[in-house]
C-alpha cells in the first residue's frame, strides 16, 4: 500500500515538474528564431516570436566595414550568433564591451558578462562608443523599457523586457544568403 501512495506522489511530482517547466517558459520559447530581413529597404536582424518579428538590429551602414562585410553579410552572420546565444540559453543581456581591443556587442547571463568570441554578436568600429552604438542601433520602442545602464555605468539591454516592449514589424521580406535582394 505504502509503495502505490509514494509510487502516485512520485508521478505527480514528476508531471508537476514538467508542466511547471512548460509553462514558466518565456512566451516566444519554442518556435522563436533569429534571422535577417529587410525592411525600408534596409538589412534588419530580427526575432521571430508569438508577437511577430521583433527587430533586434537595423543596419544602417553599408560601408561600415571593408567588402566583403556588407551591411547584409553582417545581417545574416549576427542572426547566426544571436541564435545560438539564444539556443544555449546565453542571450538573457545584450552587452557592449571590449574583445581584442576593439570595441563588441556581446549576449551574456549577467550585465557584468565579459565579451568572449563564445558570446560575441558582433564588432563595431575602431573607436566606436559600444553603448552609444547599442543604442543607435537596436529598436527604440523596445529601448525605452529594456534599456539601461549596469553597475559599471555601460549601458546594456534587457532580452526578455525588449522582445516584450519593442514594435512589431509585419512587412518583413526574409533574406536567406547575400544575393537573395538585390541593393
Amino acid at each position: 500500500m505504502k509503495s502505490k501512495i509514494f509510487s502516485g506522489m512520485l508521478t505527480g511530482l514528476v508531471v508537476s515538474a514538467i508542466a511547471n517547466t512548460m509553462f514558466a517558459q518565456p512566451i516566444r520559447a519554442g518556435n522563436s528564431e533569429f534571422f535577417c530581413g529587410i525592411l525600408n529597404q534596409q538589412p534588419v536582424t530580427l526575432m521571430r516570436t508569438v508577437r511577430g518579428n521583433v527587430p533586434m538590429i537595423r543596419w544602417v551602414s553599408n560601408d561600415y566595414f571593408p567588402p566583403p562585410w556588407t551591411a547584409r553579410k553582417r545581417c545574416l552572420e549576427v542572426a547566426r550568433r544571436f541564435q545560438r546565444n539564444y539556443d544555449n540559453g546565453y542571450l538573457k543581456y545584450i552587452n557592449p564591451g571590449r574583445l581584442n581591443g576593439e570595441p563588441v556587442v556581446c549576449a551574456g547571463l549577467k550585465t557584468t558578462e565579459p565579451c568572449t568570441n563564445r558570446n560575441l554578436l558582433f564588432t563595431l568600429k575602431r573607436g566606436a562608443n559600444p553603448d552609444r552604438t547599442l543604442q543607435r542601433l537596436m529598436d527604440r520602442d523596445g529601448l525605452r523599457s529594456g534599456y539601461f545602464l549596469s553597475e559599471d555605468g555601460s549601458a546594456s539591454v534587457d532580452v526578455e523586457i525588449y522582445l516584450d516592449e519593442a514594435t512589431v514589424e509585419k512587412n518583413v521580406s526574409p533574406i536567406e544568403n547575400e544575393t537573395d535582394i538585390q541593393p
